[in-house]
């Protein structure tokens, strides 16, 4: 059987893994598309590393709190974990655009993120005893629709602004 801080270890770490992708992919093809401004998405990423990591590992506290099994220990365990989690991942981001232009560093942040959602889903599909391909299917079709959302949102913005 598993411990209340394994289980909350675990909930932590997939969960601001997958949110420290997806957020961070949406937050980036979304600023590309509306301003094609590198401080705006650098900014982006870095507010979404401190902020949404922050409000994540809250949200995770309370689910974990309202668990009736759960125990003090589980809840830190989990909330810290969400905490680290996200904000390592979303700060990941920020290479890509360190060293590239920002239409190639865009271009490698979505790579990255595939090839990290693509793991992610991998292991939890073996974890799981389910055939690999529909779980991975599953997850990148999310992140692809997050992404062509934000992408539509941006171009929005940027038309309805005329910026």
């Amino acid at each position: 059987m598993m411990s209340e801080k394994r289980k909350g270890l675990i909930s932590g770490v997939f969960f601001g893994t997958g949110s420290g992708v997806i957020t961070t992919l949406g937050l980036i093809v979304g600023l590309f598309a509306g301003t094609e401004s590198m401080a705006a998405v650098m900014g982006g990423i870095l507010v979404i590393a401190i902020s949404d990591s922050m409000s994540d590992a809250f949200g995770m506290h309370l689910a974990e709190e309202a668990r009736p099994d759960s125990t003090t220990r589980s809840v830190w365990t989990a909330t810290v974990a969400t905490f680290a989690t996200k904000f390592v991942m979303a700060s990941t981001f920020v290479l890509p655009l360190l060293f590239l232009p920002l239409d190639q560093a865009v271009l490698a942040c979505l790579v990255w993120g595939v090839i990290v959602l693509t793991a992610l889903s991998i292991f939890i599909a073996s974890q799981q005893g389910q055939a690999i391909v529909p779980v991975v299917a599953e997850h990148l079709g999310i992140a692809t629709t997050v992404m062509v959302l934000s992408w539509l949102a941006g171009l929005g913005v940027h038309h309805w602004l005329g910026v």
